[in-house]
C-alpha cells in the first residue's frame, strides 16, 4: 500500500510540474546551460559552446547520435558509470577525461582526480569530493562504495558551481559544501542515498536547484515530497 500511494504521489506531481523536460535549461551568466539526462547516472550538459559528458554509458542511449564530448567526467570504475567503449566513442581530438585513479588503470589514459584535488580543463575550474557509503555496505565491514576510491565532482561555470555527487550517501563533505548552484543527487538504496538522506543533504547544503536521479520511480516518488520541503529548493526531474 505505501508503495502504491508513493507512485501516486509521485505521477500526480510530475503531471502537475514544468520541470520534466528532455532538455532542461539553467541560466549561466548570460548564457544557458542546457542539461540533457540520458539515463540512470549519464548526463550531458552543453554550456558556452562546450559538451560535457558524465559518466557515459552505452546501454542508457545510443551515443553516436549524441555530440562528441570536449570533456568527460567518470566518477568510478562500476558498470553503471564507467563505459570505456562509449568514452572511445564520444572522444575527439583534445578531449579531456577526468576520472578516478582505477578508471585510469582500466583505461589506460586520462587525468586522474582524487579526492579533494583541484584542476582546470577547457577552461572549467573542477574539484573532486569524496563520493562513498557510510551505512550501505556489500558485506559487514565493506561499503558498496569504499571512501577515496571514487568522485564527485564540482564544476564551476563562470557564477555558478555545479555538484554531481556521483555514487555517494549524505556525507559530512557532502553536508559541508557551499555556494552549490546545481545539484545531481543519487537516490537509491543500498547503493547511494535513501529519500532521508538525499533531503539531509540538501537541508544541510542548500543548492538553488537540486535533481534527484540515479534512482527508480518508487523511490523518486518518496523522495520528491521530502526534497520538496526544503525551504527555496527548486527540485526538478529529467526525462529521457
Amino acid at each position: 500500500m505505501k508503495s502504491i500511494l508513493a507512485l501516486v504521489l509521485f505521477a500526480s506531481w510530475v503531471l502537475g510540474s514544468a520541470s520534466l523536460l528532455e532538455k532542461d535549461l539553467i541560466k549561466v551568466g548570460s548564457a544557458n546551460m542546457a542539461v540533457r539526462y540520458v539515463g540512470h547516472a549519464s548526463l550531458i550538459l552543453e554550456v558556452q559552446g562546450k559538451v560535457i559528458h558524465v559518466d557515459p554509458v552505452g546501454r542508457e542511449g545510443d551515443y553516436a547520435t549524441f555530440p562528441k564530448a570536449d570533456l568527460i567526467l567518470v566518477s568510478h570504475e562500476h558498470s553503471d558509470h564507467f563505459d570505456p567503449a562509449v568514452i572511445a566513442l564520444i572522444s575527439k581530438p583534445g578531449t579531456d577525461i577526468l576520472l578516478s585513479e582505477v578508471c585510469r588503470e582500466k583505461l589506460g589514459k586520462g587525468t586522474v582526480l582524487r579526492n579533494g584535488e583541484r584542476t582546470t580543463v577547457q577552461g572549467i575550474p573542477v574539484e573532486a569530493v569524496p563520493a562513498y557509503n557510510i551505512v550501505g555496505m556489500r558485506s559487514p565491514g565493506v561499503p558498496f562504495h569504499p571512501r577515496g576510491r571514487g568522485n564527485g565532482y564540482i564544476l564551476t561555470l563562470g557564477e555558478v558551481r555545479v555538484y554531481l555527487a556521483g555514487d555517494s550517501e549524505a556525507t559530512p563533505e557532502m553536508k559541508a559544501l557551499k555556494t552549490i548552484d546545481v545539484a545531481f543527487l543519487p537516490v537509491m538504496i543500498p547503493y547511494t542515498m535513501s529519500p532521508e538522506m538525499a533531503a539531509e543533504a540538501v537541508r544541510a547544503f542548500r543548492p538553488r536547484i537540486v535533481y534527484p536521479y540515479h534512482s527508480t520511480d518508487e523511490f523518486l516518488a518518496m523522495a520528491l515530497p521530502l526534497l520538496k520541503d526544503v525551504p527555496g529548493v527548486d527540485v526538478r526531474l529529467l526525462k529521457k
